[in-house]
């Protein structure tokens, strides 16, 4: 079989996400595929609409049922387990593409050999083939056969997992799978998927859409999903070390660990989680989070991401992305959290209710 393409589903029924998903994929112009849904333990309607589409295209579309949830990277790796094609993609289950998607990315995998097809996305709130915002995932001058220079840039800027499309060997020839149980398992593996290819194309051209709606997961901001960003940081660093490449790509990966694990957790948190939320037990007592009756005050919080990321990486306010990438007050913030988190905390929380207040003005006074 020449592609399989593997869909996580949990909770998907209303507004039509799902079955606009599902047809973009029934319709796909590409011959000899599959499509491998796995319904995640969904509590809505979504397994009826499964049920639907496995009775109209029998052959084509299999389903299995989960009997636990295990989240999106477990659902994957469920898909995994039956696929047949020489090909692998992954769609997220509230997101759809152009009729010609896989197509595309296999003639171009085809034509030039490469192991991995990527291509842009569009950033979108509505159901259509509309070309909304367009994001860029990656650079012409990532292409062709990869040298150190390529991966490294990979490593920094390798785009989204459910944009490309993988040979499978890239996948089946080594022992590690999605991480089970957490959000952002991409993160944790994608490096080592990017890192075993040889060849990488990229396609330039919107083909994907992104369905920006108030459940996507960027969009929701808990303690818990703080906690699994910064679980995926971890087992992306272990990747590194397990499959050798953490030494000669160190710098690379000491910065994308500052941004997952650091940066975006520690300002989504303090922006988006209110005090006094189900937490954890401090970072430095404990690795493996348990949810369940705990709580504990954000500054603990803010204290323990700053010693783990110190102790990680003592040096990485020196590392060259960092001081090229970052802007002075994302500098300023993190030399104030070193110091002092309680400082750091009053100046962050006055600073953007300053912001939000002056926003709020503005917008009133445009009324």
């Amino acid at each position: 079989m020449k592609l399989s393409i593997i869909v996580p589903v949990f909770n998907m029924a209303s507004d039509g996400k799902l079955e606009y998903c599902l047809n973009s994929l029934i319709n796909q112009t590409v011959d000899d595929y599959e499509i491998i849904v796995v319904d995640d333990c969904s509590t809505d309607s979504s397994r009826e609409i499964l049920k639907k589409y496995e009775t109209a295209y029998p052959g084509k579309f299999k389903v299995i049922y989960s009997l636990v949830n295990k989240r999106q990277g477990g659902a994957k790796n469920l898909g995994l387990e039956i696929a047949e094609g020489d090909w692998i993609g992954f769609i997220d289950s509230d997101d759809w593409v152009v009729p010609d998607f896989y197509e595309r990315l296999l003639n171009k995998a085809l034509e030039t050999g490469a192991d991995i097809v990527g291509c842009d996305y569009n950033l979108t709130d509505k159901h259509s083939l509309e070309i909304g915002k367009t994001v860029a995932m990656n650079k012409p001058e990532q292409t062709g056969v990869l040298n150190q220079e390529k991966y490294r840039s990979l490593i920094l800027d390798g785009g989204s997992l459910v944009v490309k499309i993988y040979r499978r060997a890239i996948i089946f020839d080594y022992p590690n799978r999605f991480p089970e149980n957490i959000f952002y398992e991409d993160n944790a593996i994608g490096n080592s998927w990017l890192l075993r290819a040889k060849h990488f194309e990229y396609i330039p051209e919107p083909l994907y859409y992104y369905y920006q709606h108030d459940t996507s997961t960027v969009h929701t901001i808990t303690t818990e999903r703080c906690l699994d960003r910064m679980a995926a940081a971890r087992i992306m660093i272990n990747e590194a070390k397990e499959f050798g490449f953490f030494d000669d790509y160190f710098a690379e990966l000491e910065y994308k660990f500052t941004i997952l694990f650091y940066l975006n957790t520690l300002f989504s948190y303090l922006r988006g989680v209110k005090n006094g939320r189900p937490a954890a037990p401090t970072l430095r007592e404990s690795k493996a989070f348990s949810l369940k009756g705990l709580g504990y005050s954000q500054y603990r919080f803010v204290k323990e991401i700053g010693y783990e990321m110190f102790e990680t990486f003592p040096l990485f306010m020196e590392n060259q992305y960092f001081i090229e990438r970052q802007d002075k007050e994302v500098k300023k913030l993190v030399k104030m959290h070193k110091r002092s988190t309680l400082v750091f905390m009053i100046y962050f929380k006055l600073l953007w209710f300053y912001r939000d207040l002056k926003t709020k003005r503005n917008s009133l006074g445009g009324l």
